[in-house]
This record gives C-alpha cells, structure tokens and sequence, in this order.
C-alpha cells in the first residue's frame, strides 16, 4: 500500500466510509481574499498573501487525507480586468509561491500541471511555472493543477481547434471524435475529472471553471473566506461529499 493509499484507508476509517467513496480529485475555487482584508481593514493584497498561506496548508491537508489530484483556481482570464497594482502583485505572489514551494513539492512526491494560457503572464512566472513542472514531472503521489491565466470556454474551444487540425491533416478520422477523444486535447488530459468542488465565501457561481470536467462533480459552498480556510472546513467538505448519493444519471447509486 503506498503513503497516498494508506493515509486514504485512514481519512475514510475516520469518517465511517470505504476509501471509494473519497473523492479522487477536488478543485476548489478560492474566493474571498478581498474581502478577508477588507473586513480587517487591511489592503486587498494582504488577503492575497494570507491566501497564499492558505494554498499550501490546504496541498498539505490533501496530502495527509490521501487525495490524488487537487486543482486550485488562482487566477482567471477574467481577472485581468483588476487594478492594474492588484494584478502586478498577484503575479509576483505566484513567481514567489512557485519558487518557495517548488523543494516542497518535490520532497512530498506532488507533480504540478498548469492550467491556461501562458499569454500575458509575465516571463519570470511562466520560468517558474516551466521549471515547477518541469523537476515534478515525474512525481506520483499527488498532483496539483494550478488553473493560472485559465478560462474554461477558451479551454474548449482551443480543443476544438486542435481536434480540427488534426482531421485536417488527416491525423484523425471524424468517427474517432468522442467525449475520451475531447477530454485528451483538455488541460485536465491524463487527470481524473474532478468528484467535489469546493467554493468559498458563499458564492454560488462556477466562474467559467472547467466546465467540461466538472459535468458530473458533487458542489460544496461554505461561508468560509479562502483565507480562513482551514482542516475543519476540508473535512466538512469530505464529510457532505461522502453522504450524498451520486448516481450518475441512474436510478441506483453507483459503485465506486
């Protein structure tokens, strides 16, 4: 049994439940930054930094449960429409992060996996990003998806662009076109798709965020602000996870 199994069989002996009825993957949109600040009256950039502590007590947190892949939202496309101080800030935060967490990964076996377009971000952190990637290619006990830059509609549409030039090269016959065929030419390609997704601060939208992948994810929405975000609320999130009834599309449950 390896570590990642073991610390499984743990997680769900605590909660009552077979390691099946874990979630394999959970990506979590993380909201409430500013808003951690603002009730602090601190900057909004101060929040971004205690989200960034926030990040790696959660990559923990997931290794200790057992989780094979967990995906963070850290910046959309969307956010590019930020003060342009804010943006500047965040990207440094993420060079910073990267370099930081970078021996980490690489000691507890985590592999990281971008998520997005490297346009527009700025070549230090595309370095960092090329370079995290690059030393945790081949490491096996977790993985963590970094949606950095990323928008799920522009995902889609640069798969369908890619299929399309195959079958206009003659790469790929149109009869070989199907839901496997798609996912493969995805950011998430190789990834399990994600079983539970986590949003904080109570908001109740999915924010153009893999929306291919998530077609059949359980939701989880707490009060939580991201940076506040902590064990408890994790096993919370687990705990709501493991008793809902996922059928998929069928009458009765179905086996895990």
């Amino acid at each position: 049994m390896s570590g990642r199994e073991e610390n499984l069989a743990i997680t769900a002996e605590r909660l009552g439940v077979s390691p099946s009825q874990l979630p394999r993957h959970i990506a979590i949109i993380m909201d409430g930054n500013g808003r951690w600040a603002t009730q602090r009256g601190l900057p909004r950039f101060e929040g971004h930094r205690q989200g960034g502590k926030t990040v790696e007590r959660v990559v923990q947190q997931c290794l200790d449960v057992g989780i094979e892949c967990l995906t963070l939202y850290s910046f959309s496309m969307q956010n590019w429409k930020r003060p342009k101080e804010e943006v500047d800030f965040l990207m440094g935060l993420y060079t910073m992060y990267l370099k930081q967490m970078r021996p980490q990964l690489v000691e507890k076996n985590v592999k990281l996996v971008h998520l997005g377009l490297k346009d527009n971000l700025p070549q230090s952190l595309v370095d960092e990003l090329e370079l995290t990637a690059k030393v945790t290619a081949g490491n096996k006990r977790m993985t963590l998806g970094l949606a950095l830059n990323y928008g799920s509609r522009t995902e889609i549409v640069e798969a369908a662009k890619k299929i399309a030039a195959k079958v206009k090269s003659g790469e790929l016959g149109i009869d070989a076109i199907d839901e496997q065929c798609f996912g493969d030419h995805l950011d998430t390609a190789g990834l399990p798709d994600p079983d539970l997704v986590i949003r904080t601060s109570n908001e109740l939208r999915i924010s153009n965020f893999l929306l291919w992948q998530v077609s059949y994810a359980e939701f989880f929405v707490t009060g939580t602000l991201w940076p506040d975000f902590d064990r408890a609320d994790l096993e919370k999130a687990l705990a709501a996870f493991t008793a809902r009834n996922r059928r998929f599309g069928d009458v009765a449950p179905k086996k895990q």
